[in-house]
Order: C-alpha cells, then sequence, then structure tokens
C-alpha cells in the first residue's frame, strides 16, 4: 500500500530521474489537501457505525426483496456479511482519502470482487447503490461541518473511482 508521496519518488526513482516541476507540483497538491483529508478521516472514523448502520437502513428500504427469503441479504449470515461489505468499502475509502491514491482500492477491493460476488450469486446492483448512499451519507456529515466543495471532491473520489470500476460498462 503506498501513498501519493512514495508512488511519485517511486515513478522517479525507478528512472532513475531528479524530481521536477511536475513531481514537485503533484506532492505540493497533496500537501495542500492534508487537511481536508485528515477532516474526512476523522468524520468517517468517529461516525463509522453510524455511516453503516444508516445505509444498510436506506438499501434495505430502497430494496426491500433483499431481506426477503430468496435475497441476498436474507439470512442472518448473510445480512451480517453484507454489514461486513459495507463497514469494508467505507474503510477503504477512508485510506485512500489519507493516501490520496486509488491504487489501494484496486489492490485489496476491486481486484477480483466481481468474480468472487458473481461466483457467489451476489448482485453487484445494490453493492453499487450500498456505495451510493455511504457517498452521500458522508457528503451530508461533511457539509454539515462546513466542509470546503474541495474536501468534498477529496471525500467523492475513492466511492466514485469504486462505483465506477463495479457498475456495468456499455460496450
Amino acid at each position: 500500500m503506498q501513498d501519493a508521496v512514495s508512488n511519485v519518488v517511486n515513478k522517479y526513482d525507478l528512472a532513475g530521474k531528479y524530481l521536477d516541476r511536475t513531481a514537485l507540483k503533484e506532492l505540493n497538491s497533496y500537501f495542500d489537501t492534508g487537511l481536508d483529508r485528515i477532516l474526512a478521516s476523522e468524520i468517517i472514523n468517529s461516525k463509522a457505525s453510524v455511516i453503516v448502520k444508516e445505509t444498510a437502513a436506506q438499501l434495505y428500504e430502497e430494496q426491500p426483496e433483499l431481506l426477503r427469503p430468496g435475497g441476498n441479504s436474507y439470512t442472518t449470515r448473510r445480512y451480517a456479511a453484507c454489514l461486513r461489505d459495507i463497514e469494508y468499502y467505507l474503510r477503504y475509502c477512508s485510506y485512500a482519502i489519507i493516501a490520496g491514491d486509488m491504487k489501494i482500492l484496486n489492490e485489496r477491493v476491486l481486484d477480483g470482487l466481481r468474480e468472487t460476488y458473481n461466483s457467489l450469486s451476489v448482485p453487484i446492483g445494490p453493492t453499487v447503490r450500498s456505495i451510493q448512499i455511504l457517498e452521500n451519507i458522508i457528503n451530508d456529515i461533511v457539509s454539515a461541518n462546513n466542509a470546503s466543495a474541495q474536501a468534498i471532491d477529496i471525500i467523492n473520489e475513492p466511492f466514485q473511482h469504486l462505483i465506477e470500476n463495479l457498475s456495468e460498462k456499455n460496450i
């Protein structure tokens, strides 16, 4: 797992080059957003259980068939697995926010997830919807704390990365 700083330094190290203006701009951008990243992470960490609970409540209100016999959250075990996965997406998005890099989501969440869910007959649609709900809830909380537009953009980036990579693509 790397952050934005490690990624820039490693890229230049592998090329055997000194950091140039492009690299320094990239690093400066990361450091300029540091307080917003910390604020977002603090909010997520302090309210994680409430965020997960509210996400599940909204998801099941919108899609009650998931809780009915034959639904993917019908048994207690499946319901618990769904909550675990929602928490998992939230936690890894918080890591990506702090790291300033979405590669962690590829490495730890996305690689193989679609195949795993398909093999277990877990529908992707409700998964994507739960990530959208997570994003909306966090945006509401952060907006209530008078966060900047930049902070909201920082928060949206990892959730949008997951949504775009899990969503069905039109070819």
